[in-house]
């Protein structure tokens, strides 16, 4: 198994024309995902990649009934309209590249997406991968066969980088990955830790998960809240991001929308202090991480 994505998603891009679209729609492909048709209003006819393009989504849909999956790389202006077009044709999971989504655009999608029962993934999102399988997105770029292989071990991140950095990591020790998810850092994301956390948990093939958190916001603490009323019974091993960031003067940006501290909530310290408390095992290095998940899962080190 996996989870959100295998061989059987079929994928609709938002956005297909644009150079960062036609770019994910190509590496999609080559993969073996299976792109069935891109949307961008205007451009009705044309190919890119040999895949068709449509002005709408509901004329993809009637030309491709099968798509169960979108993929929006659309300006950040555009993604309210691009996203309330794939939730209200009932897809069934949206992932939205894009960043910087205004909030109170990003709040209205995650209203509609609750209400039809739409799965998004993002803002921010740098895609989902299932090795072997299927990916969408652009994760792992044009270098993802040597970077992700098929294994026992989910990955959640809130890093897009992060995640190919994991996958390698974990990738040395012979510990490949089930499903692979970037699930973003902006202020308002349809999917957190919690979120994936239940899916893996179903998921029989995965065996035990990271997470790579960093500063700003409280996803992170809610992950020890569910651990700590043992909802979730598979190990996670988690690594923060900014530990240095007590050292900067108060109010300064960092590098995701996301990425704000205040009222004592969402700093460095705070989710390694509350995630230690409920039991979550903590890296502090990606080099330590499959050192420790080896241990847990009781995997034997061979050394030459």
């Amino acid at each position: 198994m996996s989870i959100l994505i295998d061989k059987n998603t079929k994928v609709l891009i938002q956005g297909i024309t644009g150079v960062e679209g036609s770019r994910a729609c190509r590496e999609m492909l080559l993969y073996g995902t299976k792109v069935l048709a891109g949307v961008r209003p205007g451009a009705g006819g044309e190919f890119v990649e040999s895949v068709p393009v449509y002005d709408t989504v509901e004329e993809a849909l009637k030309y491709h009934p099968q798509i169960n999956a979108s993929l929006i790389i659309v300006p950040a202006k555009n993604v309210k309209d691009a996203a309330l077009e794939a939730i209200f044709a009932k897809i069934p999971l949206i992932n939205i590249l894009t960043e910087y989504v205004p909030p109170i655009d990003s709040s209205v999608i995650m209203a509609w997406a609750k209400k039809y029962k739409t799965r998004i993934v993002g803002c921010s999102s740098i895609g989902i991968i299932s090795p072997s399988k299927s990916k969408i997105g652009s994760i792992g770029s044009a270098e993802i066969r040597h970077i992700f292989k098929k294994g026992p071990i989910g990955i959640i991140s809130k890093s897009g980088g992060m995640t190919a950095e994991l996958a390698v990591v974990l990738g040395k020790h012979g510990l490949g990955q089930s499903t692979v998810v970037g699930i973003g850092a902006d202020t308002i994301c349809g999917s957190d830790f919690v979120d994936i956390l239940k899916l893996f948990e179903k998921d029989t093939e995965t065996k035990a998960t990271v997470i790579f958190g960093e500063v700003g916001g409280v996803s992170e603490e809610l992950v020890a809240e569910y651990v700590k009323n043992k909802k979730i019974k598979k190990p996670i091993v988690a690594l923060i991001g900014g530990k240095f960031t007590h050292i900067l003067p108060s109010g300064t940006v960092l590098g995701h929308a996301g990425a704000i501290v205040s009222h004592g909530k969402g700093g460095y310290d705070s989710k390694i202090k509350a995630l230690q408390k409920s039991g979550v095992t903590l890296a502090n290095t990606p080099e330590e991480i499959p050192l420790l998940l080896k241990k847990i899962l009781k995997i034997k080190t061979i050394t030459k």
